[in-house]
């Protein structure tokens, strides 16, 4: 028996399906933990194949392959040096699980299998993975260790296992994706797990952007006591040794690093770089163009790029129609001086004209509407494709939240692009993260000191400008009361009636709701973007197209009324 343990947390950010890069990281990682005299090492959940590895589990050959891969690496542990606790897909009697794998003495040891298997949200474990048998703890390196998988401490049942049946301590891996309010969620469960077991605890979470998700890291170590022994930066990777020692009370954490994570708009901000940044560096785009239109979206979305990436892999057009003011012109140039990016204007009146002739006998005898405003934004599009076929740089859409919403944005046209950083954020979110970054900078953004977008961008009421004197309010609601709707809608699923009752007019909060039901073949259709709040647009909300379903606002029955 020990009394003393050292174990290595690596906080780490892999690359779904590389998994000679996530090995060969793995490698360099155990080389300085065993410098720094550890015993063992965590590694986030399925860190072999890289999380969430979806559908690829489903092919036999993957699978094997990363066997093939913890095998050859279980067999350098023979070696003498730390053992490694490594989450992997592992087959096992025809059927396959998400697993955590010791790896010690020249082989693998033993294994664990994830019994809560979420699907639910952004999460569809059951479609891919077998429901793991309840654990007990595995024996390593002399110490009686619990390995509950990510969603495994969200419910009681896994830790009261390992605890009943002699666990000395929790070492849990997870790949939990970052939304504004998943801090919290975690350290209340982490902390009542360590309350009813009395087990002080290891929370080990990825780090890194995956598609449409992102990872904050920001893992922490809790001692049964509750205090924070450890606390790993957020957004970053992280390789910190910790010391474990056995007292008269259990086990202990020694106090280490402790870099306490940021919340609110810092927070999302620094995970829309990430995510952006992870997007294209893990896809190989040289970098990123986008329409710069003079507008708030456009320079935020632009702002994030170069602090993701660098103002030397940012490209930025204006592609002004005759409806195009001159501060709109003015504003575009300034925040691209700002931001030090290379930026053109590719003026779109001629293709608007040749489409104007081309629809003119189609067109005859009607009126200007949409339709020609819809023109103009695909004319948009069209350019920036071109411009991305041309030279490489994947096209960065900018619409937010809120319009998305609502529909308000053209499929093809502005809609167009590889990925979209705000879409979901809401307006007003949009307008606080301007005025947060122009007088803030977080370490790790690549762009300059100082303001990033000049301050009218963000005074100034937002327009389309695809008609003269275009406000965004002449066709929708205040966007405070807009966002306001939406959270209820689509945060909360709250009803209409009750929506009402917080204050809001009936009639916009149906007009809103019918917006965004109308919406949803737009939705279905728009590029990827990062997950920030607590229910973004795809995986997570998955409503019908075809639906016939309107609703009708009943006003609720007060008591003394149904009397």
């Amino acid at each position: 028996m020990t009394d003393k343990l050292i174990i290595t947390l690596a906080q780490l950010n892999p690359r779904v399906g590389d998994i000679e890069g996530n090995f060969a990281k793995l490698r360099r990682v155990r080389a300085q933990a065993a410098a720094e005299g550890a015993d063992v090492i965590l590694t986030p959940e399925l860190y072999a194949c890289g999380y969430p590895p979806e559908d690829l589990v489903l092919k036999p050959m993957f699978v094997s392959e990363v066997r093939d891969a913890v095998e050859a690496l279980a067999a350098e542990t023979a070696d003498g040096g730390p053992a490694i606790l490594l989450g992997a897909p592992w087959a096992e009697d025809d059927k396959l699980y998400n697993a955590l794998v010791l790896l010690d003495g020249g082989k693998v040891q033993g294994a664990r299998y994830k019994v809560d298997l979420p699907n639910y949200g952004v999460f569809d474990e059951k479609r891919v993975f077998d429901v793991g048998p309840m654990p007990g703890p595995m024996d390593v390196r002399g110490v009686r260790i619990g390995v509950p998988i990510c969603e495994d401490i969200w419910t009681p049942d896994v830790v009261e296992c390992v605890s009943e049946t002699g666990g000395e301590l929790l070492l849990v891996p997870n790949g939990s994706p970052f939304d504004s309010q998943k801090l919290d969620n975690r350290l209340q469960h982490a902390t009542s797990r360590v309350v009813e077991s009395g087990l002080p605890m290891v929370y080990l979470n990825q780090v890194g952007g995956q598609d449409e998700l992102v990872f904050d890291g920001a893992s922490f170590v809790l001692n049964a006591d509750r205090t924070v022994a450890a606390h790993l930066p957020a957004w970053e990777e992280a390789v910190v040794t910790t010391t474990w020692t056995r007292g008269p009370d259990g086990w202990s954490c020694a106090t280490t690093e402790t870099v306490e994570p940021k919340t609110g708009l810092e927070a999302t901000y620094r995970a829309m770089v990430v995510g952006l940044r992870d997007y294209v560096t893990k896809n190989g785009f040289p970098g990123v163009i986008l329409g710069m239109s003079g507008g708030i979206d456009s320079a935020l979305s632009a702002a994030v790029a170069v602090d993701a990436l660098g103002p030397d892999k940012v490209r930025c057009v204006m592609m002004p129609s005759p409806y195009t003011s001159d501060h709109s012109l003015e504003d575009a140039a300034a925040a691209a001086k700002l931001l030090g990016v290379d930026y053109t204007t590719v003026n779109i009146g001629p293709a608007m004209q040749a489409f104007e002739t081309m629809l003119a006998d189609q067109f005859a005898g009607t009126e200007p509407d949409i339709t020609e405003e819809n023109v103009q934004a695909r004319s948009r599009g069209i350019t920036l494709m071109a411009l991305s076929n041309k030279f490489g740089h994947m096209v960065l859409s900018t619409g937010n939240k809120s319009e998305m919403s609502v529909g308000y944005a053209t499929l093809y046209g502005d809609m167009c692009g590889g990925y979209s950083v705000l879409k979901d954020v809401y307006k007003t979110t949009v307008f606080a993260l301007c005025h947060w970054r122009n007088a803030t900078k977080p370490a790790d953004c690549l762009g300059p000191d100082g303001p990033v977008m000049p301050e009218r961008i963000i005074t100034k009421p937002p327009s389309a400008e695809l008609r003269p004197d275009q406000k965004d309010e002449d066709s929708l609601p205040p966007y405070p009361v807009l966002d306001g709707i939406l959270t209820e809608l689509i945060e909360n699923e709250t009803p209409v009636a009750d929506i009402v009752a917080k204050g809001y007019d009936s009639e916009t909060v149906l007009k809103v709701w019918r917006l965004l039901d109308r919406a949803e073949y737009k939705r279905r259709q728009a590029p990827p973007g990062v997950k920030l709040t607590s229910r973004s647009f795809g995986k997570e909300r998955r409503y019908p197209i075809t639906n016939a379903f309107v609703g009708v606002y009943r006003p609720k029955k007060t008591q003394q009324a149904a009397e």
